[in-house]
């Protein structure tokens, strides 16, 4: 690997790094409520903030509004399926499908008459990861460390309401960095992929998956010149599927070993 794809590579892997000491911990949260379409209607939601925010050109010129119109509706969007969680916990997952599909149909109709609505939307749903450079990881590092540190001196803070307001706000940032189609992947595979495991062990082998997963996503990606988002999804995968299927026949193993002593 030459020096070049190699400085080309390092922020885009860091940055997936930033996005999965989070989302690791958040999807096993997500799975254990039963709401796996959250992440997808959130990202969506703040992806439809992003894209407000940069058809009106009043807003694009107030700072930061590229972070802070996602973020605001990203934050409307947790604050009521909050609230549906409470009341309408029956349907909760088909709410949230359905938040999920609103959104999409409203990006695609704010961008239906824009001549770079196509570029966005690519940009937004698979997102440009190999591009990211150094100055976009200050901020989502310092959020996502005080994210981990309350996580950890207060894992409480999972259990209740909070955990919508922190989704919405790492969400957010993650969207910007890695695109919708990254953030549903690398919330849900690793948990899912590590799944059956015990909680002790549960953690760091989800955040080897999906460290691995990257590694080849980005590696494909810029050897072979695929989408980013793309690649590192596939990857996500097929390295979840690898490791779930690995998993189960060690497991068997073990079982038929202890018949057999018995």
């Amino acid at each position: 690997m030459n020096f070049e794809l190699f400085s080309i590579l390092l922020p885009a892997f860091v940055a997936g790094l930033l996005v999965l000491s989070t989302h690791v911990v958040l999807g096993r949260q997500v799975l254990k409520r039963g709401i796996i379409f959250i992440d997808l209607a959130i990202a969506q939601i703040a992806a439809l903030g992003a894209i407000a925010a940069r058809l009106n050109h009043d807003i694009e010129s107030i700072p930061y509004s590229s972070l802070w119109m996602p973020a605001l509706f990203a934050l409307l969007g947790a604050g009521v399926i909050a609230w549906l969680a409470k009341h309408m916990a029956d349907e909760l997952e088909a709410m949230i499908g359905c938040f999920y599909v609103l959104a999409a149909v409203s990006a695609m109709l704010l961008l239906a008459n824009d001549p770079h609505g196509a570029e966005l939307m690519k940009q937004l749903m698979s997102g440009q990861i190999l591009w990211v450079n150094w100055s976009q990881l200050y901020l989502p590092a310092t959020l996502y460390g005080l994210v981990l540190a309350l996580v950890f001196f207060k894992p409480d803070v999972l259990e209740g309401g909070a955990f919508y307001l922190l989704f919405a706000m790492v969400i957010t940032l993650s969207v910007e960095l890695v695109g919708v189609y990254l953030v549903f992947s690398t919330l849900i595979l690793p948990a899912l992929a590590v799944s059956p495991l015990a909680n002790n062990k549960a953690l760091l082998w989800a955040y080897s998956v999906g460290i691995v997963g990257y590694i080849i996503g980005l590696y494909c990606s810029a050897n072979w010149d695929l989408p980013s988002g793309a690649a590192i999804v596939a990857a996500l995968a097929l390295v979840s599927l690898g490791f779930r299927l690995s998993w189960s026949l060690y497991r068997n193993r073990i079982t038929e070993a202890k018949i057999s002593k018995a």
